[in-house]
């Protein structure tokens, strides 16, 4: 393997930083490691790592005295608060399984998100009470649960079950991956490749859902991973208003989110990020050329990669975004890839370990073998850096039998400053089937310029676009959005 994430860190960090296969250990670890660093603030009260892994010991008292049978789930319905980050490190090092609620679910989707995962009990932030009025059989607890006295990690197999997230995208049931202790801490493991010193020296916010396995692992784990510093986030909108005064150094953010920081730096210029930002480390979506471009341009590192909830979110990491603007990076230590029929498929010690009571669904995903089939099409250049070009379920059948990728389509758009994101898919003309594109503008690129110009610029963009294709592919439909796409819960756009 080469060492390409190994040479980022330095080797005296590195070496502090060892691989531990389940989470009771890494808390254990992280307590004792980086115990007088500042671990969690809520931007009034910070407490060091030595503070928050006794207040999660305090937790796994609490739990333990439930009386649930160990391997029990645990759901925890809350925003990104301090509770719910400690009660999550207290349920699974306590030997329980953890997940997290999406804050938005109404009513009835919690009660059928505890139905269908055996929710045997809850943690729930005090607004959200009234939402689990219906929940039976189910103990219903505040989320500052906390008792008096504490309680040692329990010893589990690393095989054992740590966590549940939801998985599947915006329609049909959510699915449920399960990632094992394993696959969770080797997935928080690879949080550590960054370029540079990692340890203590970072300030990270807590902006996205820990619901989302990017949130949790890639924020979350690779902020306590290096001992550095985090900011909770109960309130987005209201976080982001006061990034000039918590001065973050790192955010673990999507795209949509990076889009909307460059909007407010356009508006209220670079200070308003603080002034001491250096790393930005995106994902969940497709990350445009041209957010690469803003913020190297205000000194700001750009980071992005690639990953599933399937494979505890990180399988791949570009560290040279400015070099490799369209590539996804280069696999992560500890897997295996292949390319099947243009397919990526992966294995290793990331790898989920099923979907929960849906064995179905597992046996189309996960190989006899154990290579789980990502459902991505993709090739690697001659240096190892890895591009997906669609997905297998997206692709286009045209009249004549040939396969079209949309997101092969949408890439020379994205490649446009101009473009705040695009979606190319089948639709019909004259009562024939043809290529469409919608459009959504990255509107401060006109600058206040009249809609017809908006327009007009983008029907000559994607006339450009079509003369480097087979005739066969063109985009014979053009839509210029002035509303935003529906977003998944990561602001992907949501193909419908």
């Amino acid at each position: 393997m080469s060492n390409y994430f190994y040479d980022m860190v330095p080797k005296e960090e590195l070496e502090r930083m060892p691989y531990l296969p389940t989470l009771g250990e890494f808390v254990d670890w992280m307590g004792k490691t980086y115990a007088d660093l500042p671990a969690l603030s809520d931007q009034t009260n910070t407490i060091t790592y030595k503070e928050m892994c006794e207040r999660i010991a305090r937790r796994r008292a609490f739990i333990n005295g439930l009386g649930l049978p160990k391997g029990s789930h645990i759901a925890i319905f809350d925003r990104n608060s301090q509770d719910a980050i400690e009660l999550f490190f207290a349920i699974t090092s306590a030997g329980y399984v953890a997940m997290f609620l999406p804050a938005s679910l109404p009513e009835m989707a919690v009660v059928g998100s505890c139905m269908k995962f055996d929710i045997a009990a809850i943690f729930v932030r005090e607004e959200f009470m009234p939402l689990t009025a219906k929940l039976q059989n189910v103990k219903v607890l505040p989320a500052a649960s906390i008792a008096e006295e504490s309680a040692p990690v329990t010893i589990v197999d690393k095989e054992q079950p740590a966590a549940i997230f939801f998985t599947g995208g915006t329609t049909g049931s959510p699915k449920g991956a399960v990632l094992s202790h394993r696959a969770f801490m080797r997935g928080g493991y690879n949080t550590i490749f960054k370029p540079g010193k990692v340890i203590g020296v970072h300030r990270y916010i807590a902006l996205l859902p820990l619901s989302h396995v990017f949130g949790i692992i890639a924020g979350t784990m690779g902020c306590f991973y290096t001992g550095n510093l985090l900011f909770t986030c109960e309130d987005m909108k209201a976080t982001i208003g006061k990034l000039p005064v918590i001065k973050p150094t790192l955010l673990v953010i999507v795209p949509g989110i990076c889009d909307i920081l460059a909007g407010l730096v356009k508006m209220y210029g670079p200070q308003f990020l603080g002034g001491q930002l250096r790393m930005i480390i995106s994902g969940a979506a497709n990350v445009p050329p041209r957010l690469v471009n803003i913020f190297s341009g205000l000194g700001v590192e750009f980071c992005f990669g690639y990953g599933l909830t399937e494979t505890a979110n990180l399988t791949s990491a570009n560290a040279d975004a400015v070099a490799h603007p369209t590539s996804i990076g280069k696999i992560y230590p500890g897997q295996e890839t292949k390319i099947v029929d243009g397919e990526l498929w992966v294995k290793g010690d990331n790898l989920f370990s099923g979907y929960y009571k849906d064995p179905a669904r597992t046996a189309e995903a996960l190989t006899e073998d154990g290579w789980l089939r990502t459902g991505d099409l993709c090739h690697f250049d001659e240096d190892g850096y890895l591009y997906i070009t669609g997905r297998i379920k997206n692709l286009i059948i045209l009249s004549n039998g040939e396969n079209v990728s949309p997101e092969a389509l949408e890439e020379p758009f994205y490649a446009d400053p101009c473009v705040r994101d695009a979606m190319v898919k089948e639709d019909s003309l004259m009562d024939k089937q043809v290529i469409a594109v919608e459009i959504l503008p990255f509107m401060p690129a006109f600058d206040g310029k009249p809609w017809e110009e908006v327009e007009d610029y983008m029907a000559k963009l994607v006339k450009k676009i079509n003369a480097d294709l087979p005739t066969t592919h063109q985009i014979m439909k053009v839509t210029v959005r002035k509303e935003d796409f529906k977003r998944t819960g990561s602001m992907k756009v949501a193909r419908v």
